[in-house]
């Protein structure tokens, strides 16, 4: 991964609103991500920035679904099992403020 691509990721990742179409892009991956190892993850991570060619040109959700499969192969380096929303602490949080400030 070159250096432009992980600050735009890490950018990606930065507290901020987002669009519909990042909290949609990011439930996907999500979806997709349920029951998958890190290698899976990881390959899939791949995939995406080989598809957006130019993740600095790519549009908001694609750089979301590439950050979101980031994080998630991330967690799973050091986690060892599959993937499951329910037990990432990252998606917890937000739904917690998403609920939070629904109010």
């Amino acid at each position: 991964m070159t250096h432009d691509t992980e600050a735009v990721l890490e950018a990606e990742l930065e507290p901020h609103e987002p669009a519909a179409a990042e909290i949609a892009a990011r439930q996907r991956v999500r979806d997709r991500a349920t029951g998958l190892t890190h290698h899976e993850a990881q390959a899939a991570l791949e995939a995406v920035l080989a598809d957006a060619c130019d993740l600095e040109r790519a549009d908001a959700a694609v750089r979301a679904e590439a950050a979101e499969w980031q994080r998630i192969s991330e967690l799973l380096f050091d986690h060892g099992g599959p993937y499951a929303p329910d037990t990432d602490a990252y998606v917890q949080g937000q739904l917690t403020a998403r609920q939070h400030h629904r109010g």
